[in-house]
């Protein structure tokens, strides 16, 4: 169950939400995509759909009929398709009961956003106070690294 914070500063955030999304669908997980902007959503709807132009993850946006069976829901609200796990991107946030429940949940935050950068350690100081561990990834090398890790102290 840890929270794994991704400190981007040299890739896109769509390719590495594909690439999380990609990888936690063939481990068999349900995720949600929790942000706080539709059109921050929407963008990352016709990116599922489109890219690679051979293929697609299948996904849907939150406040249609069938939210419940989606394997990838994006969304602003609850992961109402029994998410395994939840990335968090655009500012929005998880509790530690949430984080909890959870297989993974991934925070995907924007290096050169000062507010951004606050609020991800904030969400860090929060849930390794309350005994959820949290590992940080950064790409400052030219590739992802663990660069910190904390087991997390109730």
């Amino acid at each position: 169950m840890p929270a794994l914070f991704y400190h981007l500063t040299r890739s896109a955030e769509d390719d590495l939400i594909r690439t999380l999304l990609t990888r936690a669908l063939a481990q068999g997980w349900r995720v949600m995509v929790r942000g706080t902007d539709d059109a921050t959503l929407a963008r990352l709807d016709t990116r599922l759909w489109a890219v690679p132009e051979d293929g697609f993850l299948p996904h849907g946006l939150a406040g249609g009929a069938h939210d419940a069976d989606q394997p990838v829901l994006l969304g602003q609200g609850d992961a109402v398709n029994a998410a395994e796990g939840i990335i968090l991107t655009d500012g929005a946030t998880a509790t530690v009961d949430e984080a909890r429940s959870l297989s993974r949940l991934w925070v995907v935050f924007n290096g050169a956003d000062d507010a951004a950068v606050t609020q991800a350690r904030t969400l860090w100081r929060t849930l390794t106070d309350a005994g959820v561990p949290a590992e940080y990834w950064s790409e400052d090398s030219g590739k992802w690294a663990k660069t910190a890790e904390k087991q997390g102290t109730p």
